[in-house]
């Protein structure tokens, strides 16, 4: 029988892991899907983002609400840290122009195969295909490939996952089970996700576009940065960025032209020949991009004077049906709130179960900062277990 029992074999699982074998404890960790790290190797596809390079408290902030609770473990591993721990998995690591700090490879594969490697050298035992089904009585119940399992290890980390990309194994299951037990529990709402725009068939053929150096208000935040138009509606990191404010329904608008004053704009557009057609008249005087004047006649549905055209390039208003559905989300906000846990992650209704990473009440954008959080609160948790079975 090992002395804990990790369940589920993502970045937040695997770090508390290694956190219990380093101090000494016999490890068994469970997956319900056949390899591990699937959400992990997902993410790596399009450049697995490690963290960001920039100062800790920024760092810190983009943690939001849950930036309090969280302080501790990101101190204790955070943006400084991760860039050493995956060059001593083999992986040297870059810093992107956008502070976005990336494994010289751009994928995960090879960091997830080094960390199992070095797991196994510590003897970390992995089952695949076990799914748990909660408790009977005290011990945890599995099914699996060879029938019904129980166990009843000195210490549990659930690190679950969220509810988005349940085909990943991150389908949000486990949340009735914990309900089931007293555990508070805030409810998933999809984050980093796409917002959705009735569009006309105008912007057919903009679908797929970028729309860079532009600036988005939403709620009481502007950020500027750059996203794509999809035949849904929008999408991309500047959007995702606005995630709590989409999910509140706040208006949006965009300024198309951050690097211009209206008064810049107004002056341009004087000196361009009445006889030019709106389109030529952007392009000339403004350089404007075919898919931004797109935007622009999509939104503020002109013809207009030329004379209202700043106001509409520097606060055009995007009208939003909504967002993208939970499960096309990168990520989720909800889970296990802050309150249901004591300083070390285990819960306080279940003594020797710990909880670690995204299926902890707390978003973040994209950018390096969830996997960041994943990989320090499953250090802590780990930590916190390995200390659990020493008293």
């Amino acid at each position: 029988m090992s002395d804990a029992v990790v369940i589920g074999a993502g970045p937040a699982g695997l770090m508390a892991a290694e956190m219990l074998a380093d101090a000494g404890q016999s490890v068994l960790v469970v997956d319900a899907m056949p390899t591990a790290g699937r959400k992990l190797l997902m993410a790596g596809k399009s450049g697995l983002n490690l963290t960001k390079d920039e100062p800790f408290d920024r760092f810190l902030a983009a943690y939001g609400p849950a930036s309090d609770w969280l302080e501790p473990s990101l101190r204790a591993f955070g943006n400084e840290a991760v860039g050493p721990w995956a060059q001593a998995l083999g992986q040297e690591v870059f810093t992107g122009s956008s502070g976005r700090v990336f494994p010289k490879s751009m994928k995960a594969s090879p960091l997830l195969r080094a960390w199992l490697a070095r797991l196994a050298a510590k003897d970390v035992a992995f089952h695949s295909r076990w799914r748990w089904q909660g408790w009977q009585e005290d011990a945890l119940d599995f099914s699996t490939p060879e029938g019904r399992k129980l166990l009843s290890p000195k210490a549990t980390v659930l690190a679950l996952g969220g509810a988005s990309w349940a085909r990943l194994g991150s389908d949000g299951n486990w949340a009735g089970l914990l309900a089931k037990r007293g555990v508070e529990l805030s409810l998933f709402a999809p984050s980093n996700m796409g917002i959705t725009v009735d569009w006309s068939s105008h912007m057919t053929r903009h679908f797929g576009a970028a729309l860079k150096n532009v600036t988005l208000t939403c709620g009481d935040k502007t950020t500027k940065g750059e996203f794509v138009i999809s035949k849904d509606g929008l999408e991309g990191s500047l959007i995702y960025g606005f995630s709590a404010a989409f999910r509140g329904g706040q208006p949006l608008t965009l300024d198309l032209l951050p690097d211009l004053t209206r008064e810049q704009i107004s002056a341009r557009l004087a000196k361009v020949p009445r006889k030019n057609t709106l389109s030529n008249s952007l392009r000339k005087a403004l350089n404007l991009d075919p898919t931004k004047i797109a935007l622009l006649q999509e939104c503020a549905k002109p013809p207009q004077p030329l004379g209202a055209l700043p106001g509409h390039l520097k606060m055009l208003p995007v009208i939003y049906s909504g967002t993208a559905p939970i499960d096309q989300a990168i990520s989720v906000a909800g889970g296990v709130c802050k309150s249901a846990l004591n300083d070390e992650f285990m819960l306080q209704e279940i003594a020797g179960v710990f909880c670690a990473g995204e299926m902890l009440d707390w978003e973040a954008p994209t950018g390096g900062y969830l996997l960041n959080a994943c990989l320090a609160t499953g250090r802590a948790a780990g930590i916190g277990a390995a200390k659990y079975i020493s008293k």
